[in-house]
């Protein structure tokens, strides 16, 4: 099991005789770095990680490009990308807060106030 003593974590679920189950920063900001390279039109994350690349490199690389703040039961993301040439950037930049918003959300019970995102470059590799 994993050391958390050094890491931020947040408290999601109580119950008084089975225990309680905490969240690290770091899993938040995972999560939602997973979801936004799976939109189309994502390259990758700032730092060139892509979703294919996480297998290979490991979860932790896939936090680069991620900043989130977590207080109490609501969290703000901040996201790095690079966008493939020929997509819309209002148009993926949307799906990528949906899809970021919902994928917290679900796996976490915490609420997203926000997900701001950063366009850190563009890719022209494939087209």
């Amino acid at each position: 099991m994993a050391d958390t003593d050094n890491r931020n974590t947040h408290k999601v679920y109580e119950k008084d005789k089975i225990g309680e189950v905490q969240i690290a920063d770091e899993v938040v900001a995972i999560i939602a770095g997973l979801a936004a390279t799976e939109v189309e039109g994502v390259d990758s994350m700032a730092g060139h990680i892509t979703n294919e690349l996480v297998g290979k490199l490991g979860m932790k690389n896939l936090s680069k490009g991620v900043k989130v703040d977590v207080t109490e039961e609501h969290v703000s993301v901040a996201l790095s990308l690079y966008i493939k040439y020929g997509y819309s950037i209002p148009s993926v930049c949307e799906k990528v807060q949906e899809k970021v918003q919902s994928a917290i959300e679900n796996m976490t019970g915490l609420i997203v106030l926000d997900v701001n995102i950063k366009i850190a470059g563009m890719s022209m590799e494939g087209n």
